[in-house]
Protein backbone atom coordinates (compact mmCIF):
# COMPACT_ATOMS: atom_id res chain seq x y z
CA UNK A 1 0.00 0.00 0.00
CA UNK A 2 1.57 3.33 -1.05
CA UNK A 3 2.27 6.01 1.52
CA UNK A 4 -0.47 8.60 1.56
CA UNK A 5 0.63 11.82 -0.09
CA UNK A 6 1.01 14.63 2.41
CA UNK A 7 0.16 17.18 -0.28
CA UNK A 8 -3.52 16.12 -0.06
CA UNK A 9 -3.47 16.86 3.67
CA UNK A 10 -1.88 20.23 2.87
CA UNK A 11 -4.88 20.91 0.63
CA UNK A 12 -7.18 20.29 3.58
CA UNK A 13 -8.22 16.65 3.15
CA UNK A 14 -7.19 14.18 5.86
CA UNK A 15 -7.73 10.68 4.49
CA UNK A 16 -6.39 8.97 7.60
CA UNK A 17 -8.85 10.85 9.83
CA UNK A 18 -11.69 9.78 7.54
CA UNK A 19 -10.58 6.15 7.73
CA UNK A 20 -10.47 6.29 11.52
CA UNK A 21 -14.00 7.70 11.50
CA UNK A 22 -15.24 4.84 9.31
CA UNK A 23 -14.08 2.32 11.91
CA UNK A 24 -16.15 4.09 14.56
CA UNK A 25 -19.13 4.35 12.23
CA UNK A 26 -19.10 0.58 11.73
CA UNK A 27 -19.87 0.04 15.41
CA UNK A 28 -22.64 2.64 15.42
CA UNK A 29 -24.28 1.25 12.28
CA UNK A 30 -24.12 -2.37 13.47
CA UNK A 31 -26.64 -1.55 16.19
CA UNK A 32 -29.25 -0.69 13.54
CA UNK A 33 -28.89 -3.80 11.38
CA UNK A 34 -32.03 -5.78 10.67
CA UNK A 35 -32.82 -8.92 8.73
CA UNK A 36 -31.77 -8.42 5.11
CA UNK A 37 -28.49 -6.56 5.68
CA UNK A 38 -25.67 -8.45 3.94
CA UNK A 39 -22.71 -6.09 4.33
CA UNK A 40 -21.17 -3.95 7.01
CA UNK A 41 -20.20 -0.30 6.58
CA UNK A 42 -17.05 0.34 4.56
CA UNK A 43 -17.59 -1.38 1.23
CA UNK A 44 -18.24 0.25 -2.12
CA UNK A 45 -21.97 -0.28 -1.69
CA UNK A 46 -24.46 -1.62 0.84
CA UNK A 47 -26.27 -4.86 0.10
CA UNK A 48 -29.78 -5.65 1.31
CA UNK A 49 -31.75 -8.82 0.52
CA UNK A 50 -35.46 -8.15 0.11
CA UNK A 51 -37.64 -10.78 1.82
CA UNK A 52 -39.92 -11.34 -1.16
CA UNK A 53 -41.87 -14.06 0.65
CA UNK A 54 -43.44 -11.39 2.86
CA UNK A 55 -44.91 -9.55 -0.13
CA UNK A 56 -47.24 -10.68 -2.89
CA UNK A 57 -46.27 -7.88 -5.30
CA UNK A 58 -43.51 -5.79 -3.67
CA UNK A 59 -43.00 -2.16 -4.66
CA UNK A 60 -39.92 -0.24 -3.52
CA UNK A 61 -40.50 3.25 -2.14
CA UNK A 62 -37.67 5.80 -1.88
CA UNK A 63 -37.17 9.25 -0.41
CA UNK A 64 -34.38 11.75 0.02
CA UNK A 65 -34.34 14.91 2.13
CA UNK A 66 -32.24 17.19 4.27
CA UNK A 67 -32.64 19.24 7.44
CA UNK A 68 -32.23 22.73 5.99
CA UNK A 69 -31.05 25.73 7.97
CA UNK A 70 -31.91 24.12 11.31
CA UNK A 71 -28.28 23.04 11.03
CA UNK A 72 -27.22 26.67 11.59
CA UNK A 73 -28.88 26.59 15.02
CA UNK A 74 -27.22 23.26 15.84
CA UNK A 75 -23.86 24.86 14.99
CA UNK A 76 -24.65 27.84 17.22
CA UNK A 77 -25.53 25.51 20.11
CA UNK A 78 -22.86 22.91 19.29
CA UNK A 79 -25.56 20.23 19.60
CA UNK A 80 -25.72 17.96 16.60
CA UNK A 81 -27.16 14.61 17.65
CA UNK A 82 -30.76 15.74 17.11
CA UNK A 83 -29.95 16.76 13.54
CA UNK A 84 -29.18 13.11 12.81
CA UNK A 85 -32.62 12.11 14.10
CA UNK A 86 -34.18 14.90 12.00
CA UNK A 87 -32.43 13.56 8.92
CA UNK A 88 -33.90 10.08 9.32
CA UNK A 89 -37.34 11.41 10.25
CA UNK A 90 -37.63 13.62 7.19
CA UNK A 91 -37.05 10.61 4.93
CA UNK A 92 -38.88 7.77 6.69
CA UNK A 93 -41.96 9.89 7.41
CA UNK A 94 -42.25 10.51 3.67
CA UNK A 95 -41.94 6.78 3.01
CA UNK A 96 -44.39 5.53 5.63
CA UNK A 97 -47.26 7.70 4.37
CA UNK A 98 -47.42 5.36 1.36
CA UNK A 99 -47.96 2.43 3.72
CA UNK A 100 -44.39 1.24 3.17
CA UNK A 101 -42.06 -0.26 5.77
CA UNK A 102 -38.65 1.50 5.77
CA UNK A 103 -35.87 -1.01 5.08
CA UNK A 104 -32.62 0.92 5.07
CA UNK A 105 -31.13 4.39 5.26
CA UNK A 106 -28.01 6.05 3.85
CA UNK A 107 -26.50 9.40 4.74
CA UNK A 108 -24.29 12.02 3.13
CA UNK A 109 -22.34 14.33 5.45
CA UNK A 110 -20.26 17.16 4.00
CA UNK A 111 -17.72 19.31 5.86
CA UNK A 112 -15.24 21.99 4.90
CA UNK A 113 -12.90 20.31 7.38
CA UNK A 114 -13.91 17.03 8.97
CA UNK A 115 -14.87 17.41 12.62
CA UNK A 116 -14.92 13.95 14.12
CA UNK A 117 -16.93 14.86 17.22
CA UNK A 118 -19.67 16.51 15.13
CA UNK A 119 -19.71 13.62 12.65
CA UNK A 120 -20.03 11.06 15.44
CA UNK A 121 -22.83 13.05 17.13
CA UNK A 122 -24.71 13.19 13.82
CA UNK A 123 -24.24 9.48 13.23
CA UNK A 124 -25.34 8.60 16.75
CA UNK A 125 -28.51 10.58 16.06
CA UNK A 126 -28.95 8.86 12.71
CA UNK A 127 -28.60 5.47 14.41
CA UNK A 128 -31.18 6.48 17.03
CA UNK A 129 -33.58 7.52 14.27
CA UNK A 130 -32.99 4.30 12.35
CA UNK A 131 -33.73 2.22 15.44
CA UNK A 132 -36.96 4.16 16.02
CA UNK A 133 -37.95 3.60 12.38
CA UNK A 134 -36.73 -0.01 12.54
CA UNK A 135 -34.56 0.41 9.45
CA UNK A 136 -30.86 -0.28 8.95
CA UNK A 137 -28.12 2.29 8.53
CA UNK A 138 -26.71 0.57 5.45
CA UNK A 139 -24.04 3.00 4.31
CA UNK A 140 -23.16 6.58 3.56
CA UNK A 141 -20.52 9.12 2.60
CA UNK A 142 -18.58 11.59 4.69
CA UNK A 143 -17.04 14.22 2.42
CA UNK A 144 -14.33 16.71 3.30
CA UNK A 145 -14.40 19.63 0.87
CA UNK A 146 -12.12 22.55 1.77
CA UNK A 147 -13.41 25.88 0.51
CA UNK A 148 -16.99 24.70 0.06
CA UNK A 149 -18.20 25.40 3.61
CA UNK A 150 -17.33 28.07 6.17
CA UNK A 151 -15.43 26.92 9.24
CA UNK A 152 -17.75 24.96 11.53
CA UNK A 153 -20.48 24.59 8.90
CA UNK A 154 -21.65 21.34 7.35
CA UNK A 155 -24.56 19.87 5.45
CA UNK A 156 -26.28 16.50 5.49
CA UNK A 157 -28.67 14.59 3.28
CA UNK A 158 -30.54 11.37 3.92
CA UNK A 159 -31.74 8.64 1.58
CA UNK A 160 -34.14 5.84 2.51
CA UNK A 161 -35.81 2.89 0.82
CA UNK A 162 -38.90 0.99 1.95
CA UNK A 163 -41.26 -1.64 0.57
CA UNK A 164 -45.03 -2.07 0.31
CA UNK A 165 -47.33 -4.51 -1.46
CA UNK A 166 -48.77 -2.93 -4.61
CA UNK A 167 -52.36 -3.51 -3.47
CA UNK A 168 -51.62 -1.90 -0.08
CA UNK A 169 -50.20 1.40 -1.33
CA UNK A 170 -51.75 4.46 0.35
CA UNK A 171 -52.21 7.22 -2.22
CA UNK A 172 -55.46 8.91 -1.21
CA UNK A 173 -57.29 7.71 -4.32
CA UNK A 174 -60.03 6.08 -2.23
CA UNK A 175 -60.67 9.18 -0.14
CA UNK A 176 -64.38 10.02 -0.10
CA UNK A 177 -66.76 12.67 1.18
CA UNK A 178 -67.42 12.09 4.88
CA UNK A 179 -63.98 10.67 5.72
CA UNK A 180 -62.40 12.17 8.82
CA UNK A 181 -58.94 13.68 9.29
CA UNK A 182 -57.01 12.49 12.34
CA UNK A 183 -54.00 14.61 13.26
CA UNK A 184 -51.01 13.24 15.18
CA UNK A 185 -49.27 15.78 17.40
CA UNK A 186 -45.86 17.12 16.38
CA UNK A 187 -42.84 17.64 18.62
CA UNK A 188 -42.78 21.32 17.74
CA UNK A 189 -41.24 22.89 14.65
CA UNK A 190 -39.68 19.64 13.36
CA UNK A 191 -37.37 20.66 10.46
CA UNK A 192 -39.25 23.24 8.42
CA UNK A 193 -39.46 27.02 8.32
CA UNK A 194 -36.12 27.63 10.01
CA UNK A 195 -34.97 30.37 7.65
CA UNK A 196 -37.98 32.39 8.84
CA UNK A 197 -37.46 31.30 12.45
CA UNK A 198 -33.84 32.44 12.40
CA UNK A 199 -34.81 35.77 10.84
CA UNK A 200 -37.44 36.46 13.52
CA UNK A 201 -35.57 35.14 16.55
CA UNK A 202 -31.98 36.16 15.89
CA UNK A 203 -32.10 39.02 13.36
CA UNK A 204 -35.25 40.89 14.39
CA UNK A 205 -35.63 40.10 18.10
CA UNK A 206 -31.88 39.70 18.79
CA UNK A 207 -32.56 36.81 21.16
CA UNK A 208 -30.08 34.15 22.22
CA UNK A 209 -30.44 30.39 22.48
CA UNK A 210 -30.60 30.82 26.26
CA UNK A 211 -33.58 33.20 26.03
CA UNK A 212 -36.94 31.88 27.21
CA UNK A 213 -39.74 34.11 25.92
CA UNK A 214 -42.94 34.26 27.91
CA UNK A 215 -45.19 31.29 27.21
CA UNK A 216 -42.41 28.86 26.31
CA UNK A 217 -41.63 26.01 28.69
CA UNK A 218 -37.91 25.86 27.93
CA UNK A 219 -35.09 28.01 26.48
CA UNK A 220 -35.16 28.69 22.74
CA UNK A 221 -32.15 26.48 22.05
CA UNK A 222 -33.91 23.43 23.47
CA UNK A 223 -37.19 24.27 21.75
CA UNK A 224 -35.72 24.93 18.31
CA UNK A 225 -33.48 21.86 18.32
CA UNK A 226 -36.11 19.37 19.44
CA UNK A 227 -35.83 16.47 16.95
CA UNK A 228 -38.50 15.74 14.37
CA UNK A 229 -40.93 13.06 15.47
CA UNK A 230 -40.81 9.73 13.65
CA UNK A 231 -44.28 8.32 12.84
CA UNK A 232 -43.33 4.91 11.43
CA UNK A 233 -44.44 2.74 14.36
CA UNK A 234 -47.88 4.31 14.93
CA UNK A 235 -48.83 4.37 11.25
CA UNK A 236 -47.68 0.83 10.52
CA UNK A 237 -49.25 -0.26 13.80
CA UNK A 238 -52.65 0.97 12.61
CA UNK A 239 -52.28 -0.92 9.35
CA UNK A 240 -51.34 -4.11 11.22
CA UNK A 241 -54.53 -3.72 13.26
CA UNK A 242 -56.58 -3.71 10.04
CA UNK A 243 -57.45 -0.02 9.95
CA UNK A 244 -58.55 1.01 6.44
CA UNK A 245 -56.48 4.15 6.06
CA UNK A 246 -57.41 6.08 2.92
CA UNK A 247 -54.29 8.24 2.91
CA UNK A 248 -51.65 9.87 5.08
CA UNK A 249 -49.91 13.23 4.96
CA UNK A 250 -46.51 14.15 6.35
CA UNK A 251 -46.93 17.83 7.29
CA UNK A 252 -43.53 19.08 6.23
CA UNK A 253 -42.35 21.92 3.95
CA UNK A 254 -45.46 23.61 2.55
CA UNK A 255 -47.50 22.95 5.67
CA UNK A 256 -51.19 22.11 5.36
CA UNK A 257 -51.94 23.94 2.13
CA UNK A 258 -49.30 22.27 -0.03
CA UNK A 259 -49.14 18.76 1.47
CA UNK A 260 -52.76 17.73 1.98
CA UNK A 261 -53.71 18.15 -1.73
CA UNK A 262 -51.11 15.49 -2.62
CA UNK A 263 -53.51 12.78 -1.41
CA UNK A 264 -56.88 14.29 -2.36
CA UNK A 265 -58.91 13.14 -5.38
CA UNK A 266 -59.94 15.95 -7.71
CA UNK A 267 -63.50 16.17 -6.39
CA UNK A 268 -62.59 16.40 -2.72
CA UNK A 269 -61.47 19.11 -0.36
CA UNK A 270 -60.18 18.96 3.21
CA UNK A 271 -61.87 21.15 5.79
CA UNK A 272 -59.59 21.76 8.79
CA UNK A 273 -60.83 23.10 12.13
CA UNK A 274 -57.79 24.94 13.48
CA UNK A 275 -59.06 25.06 17.07
CA UNK A 276 -59.54 21.30 17.31
CA UNK A 277 -56.07 20.66 18.74
CA UNK A 278 -53.81 22.48 21.21
CA UNK A 279 -51.14 24.46 19.37
CA UNK A 280 -47.67 24.34 20.99
CA UNK A 281 -46.59 27.75 22.37
CA UNK A 282 -43.66 28.12 19.95
CA UNK A 283 -46.07 28.68 17.05
CA UNK A 284 -48.04 31.39 18.86
CA UNK A 285 -44.78 33.06 19.84
CA UNK A 286 -43.45 33.08 16.29
CA UNK A 287 -46.73 34.29 14.81
CA UNK A 288 -47.03 37.19 17.23
CA UNK A 289 -43.37 38.16 17.32
CA UNK A 290 -42.93 37.85 13.56
CA UNK A 291 -46.33 39.29 12.62
CA UNK A 292 -46.99 36.24 10.44
CA UNK A 293 -50.44 36.06 8.80
CA UNK A 294 -52.53 33.03 9.78
CA UNK A 295 -52.55 31.61 6.25
CA UNK A 296 -48.76 31.80 6.06
CA UNK A 297 -48.45 29.98 9.40
CA UNK A 298 -50.33 27.02 7.95
CA UNK A 299 -48.27 27.10 4.75
CA UNK A 300 -44.89 27.32 6.49
CA UNK A 301 -45.21 25.33 9.72
CA UNK A 302 -46.91 22.18 10.98
CA UNK A 303 -48.63 24.24 13.73
CA UNK A 304 -48.63 21.24 16.08
CA UNK A 305 -49.74 18.46 13.69
CA UNK A 306 -46.94 16.39 12.16
CA UNK A 307 -48.99 13.70 10.43
CA UNK A 308 -52.57 13.60 9.14
CA UNK A 309 -54.48 10.38 8.52
CA UNK A 310 -57.58 10.09 6.33
CA UNK A 311 -59.88 7.47 7.82
CA UNK A 312 -63.46 6.26 7.29
CA UNK A 313 -65.81 7.85 9.82
CA UNK A 314 -66.79 4.47 11.25
CA UNK A 315 -63.15 3.69 12.13
CA UNK A 316 -62.16 7.06 13.56
CA UNK A 317 -62.83 6.10 17.18
CA UNK A 318 -60.83 2.88 16.82
CA UNK A 319 -57.96 4.87 15.32
CA UNK A 320 -57.89 7.29 18.22
CA UNK A 321 -58.02 4.47 20.78
CA UNK A 322 -55.23 2.54 19.07
CA UNK A 323 -53.06 5.65 18.84
CA UNK A 324 -53.67 6.40 22.51
CA UNK A 325 -52.49 2.87 23.29
CA UNK A 326 -49.30 3.70 21.39
CA UNK A 327 -48.85 6.88 23.49
CA UNK A 328 -49.66 9.12 20.55
CA UNK A 329 -51.64 12.33 20.93
CA UNK A 330 -54.30 12.30 18.22
CA UNK A 331 -57.14 14.68 17.38
CA UNK A 332 -60.00 14.73 14.90
CA UNK A 333 -59.02 17.90 13.06
CA UNK A 334 -61.37 17.96 10.09
CA UNK A 335 -63.23 16.08 7.40
CA UNK A 336 -63.56 15.61 3.63
CA UNK A 337 -66.21 17.46 1.63
CA UNK A 338 -67.12 17.60 -2.05
CA UNK A 339 -65.16 20.22 -3.99
CA UNK A 340 -66.21 22.22 -7.02
CA UNK A 341 -63.54 23.15 -9.59
CA UNK A 342 -63.27 26.78 -8.43
CA UNK A 343 -62.78 25.89 -4.74
CA UNK A 344 -59.43 25.42 -3.00
CA UNK A 345 -58.38 21.92 -1.97
CA UNK A 346 -57.82 22.92 1.65
CA UNK A 347 -60.01 25.16 3.78
CA UNK A 348 -58.92 26.08 7.31
CA UNK A 349 -61.68 27.44 9.55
Amino acid sequence: MPTKASRYAEAGVDIEAAERLVEKIKKIAAGTFRRGVLTEIGGFAGLFALDVERFHDPVLVSSTDGVGTKIKIAVMANQHRGIGIDLVAMCVNDIVVTGATPLFFLDYLAFGKLNESIALALLEGIATGCKEAECALLGGETAEMPGMYAEGDYDCVGFSVGVVDRNSILDGSETAVGDLLIGLASNGLHSNGFSLVRKIVFEELKLSLESQPEGLTCPLGEELLRPTKIYVKPLLGLLRHGISLKGAVHVTGGGFYDNIPRVLPQGCKAVIEKNSWPRPPIFDFLQEAGKIPEEEMFQTFNCGIGMILIVPENQAQDVRLLLKGMNEEAFTIGHIEARSPEEPSVIIL
